[in-house]
């Protein structure tokens, strides 16, 4: 088998990426030097891409123009490769729910164990965010052209999203894609999260935001009946290093030190 019959049968399976050992096994008649010189030449014509050490993805020609891959075609058998759990978060996971009306420029993953460096290859964007306290529930798998893969629900995402606020653009950049959320965000989502997430402070900011985009909303009452059983303090609703929350005249205890626009 050679190089070029190595990457049709990949594609002819719907697979997107491949990893140096997968290639030295499939081409055990050639030495290690060729192998390295026909991948380095279809690196070169910019049919494969080097996202990692070792771990490559393959440009087939509708994908040719874009320069990169759809994060879903590759994502699971990376993580499998890294042997870390992950799941597709933030503005990544809001576009699956048709909850990004702007065009996102690089893609959002969630993972367990070390930190990861960021990725930034021509048009291929990822950032990495590592999560200490792994969800215990909200991950679901959606089926994609190359298999299954992990994302964020839509509960899940909507508090990511204002967990990590102050390193994605702020809140303002996300309050329209958070209202298009809650359209997506069902009791049952709201209770699996309830029964795990860790950080009330996060809680309190989305049950203010639901009762503002959202009036009567039924998942604000449910977060609110889980947090009055426990002791919440004041919490600003943008986190800035030099300020802390003043008087507030709500039940979620929200200092509301920014004005809220959406572009909805």
């Amino acid at each position: 088998m050679n190089f070029t019959d190595f990457i049709k049968e990949r594609l002819s399976f719907e697979e997107y990426a491949f990893t140096w050992n997968e290639l030295l096994q499939a081409k055990t008649n050639k030495s290690d030097v060729s192998i390295r010189s026909e991948l380095s030449y279809a690196i070169n014509k910019g049919d494969i891409i080097p996202l990692r050490q070792h771990f490559y993805l393959i440009i087939p020609p509708r994908y040719s123009r874009l320069g990169k891959l759809p994060i879903e075609l590759y994502i699971d058998k990376l993580f499998t490769y890294l042997n870390r759990h992950y799941y597709l978060g933030l503005y990544s996971a809001a576009k699956f729910y048709g909850a990004s009306h702007q065009q996102i420029q690089k893609d959002y993953i969630l993972h367990d164990k070390s930190p990861l460096l960021s990725i930034s290859k021509d048009t291929i964007k990822l950032d990495f965010f590592t999560v200490s306290n792994w969800p215990q529930k909200n991950i679901l798998s959606r089926k994609g052209d190359a298999g299954m893969f992990k994302i964020s629900s839509p509960g899940l995402t909507a508090v990511d999203l204002l967990h990590h606020q102050t390193k994605i653009g702020g809140l303002n950049r996300m309050v329209s894609v958070i209202e298009e959320l809650i359209e997506e965000i069902s009791l049952s989502d709201i209770k699996d999260l309830l029964s795990w997430y860790p950080h009330k402070s996060v809680l309190q900011r989305l049950g203010f935001l639901l009762d503002e985009l959202s009036p009567n909303s039924e998942s604000a009452e449910l977060i609110y009946e889980h947090l009055k059983h426990q002791k919440f303090y004041p919490v600003l609703l943008t986190p800035k290093p030099k300020q802390k929350a003043g008087a507030v005249n709500n039940r979620w205890r929200v200092d509301v030190n920014i004005k809220i626009e959406s572009d909805l």
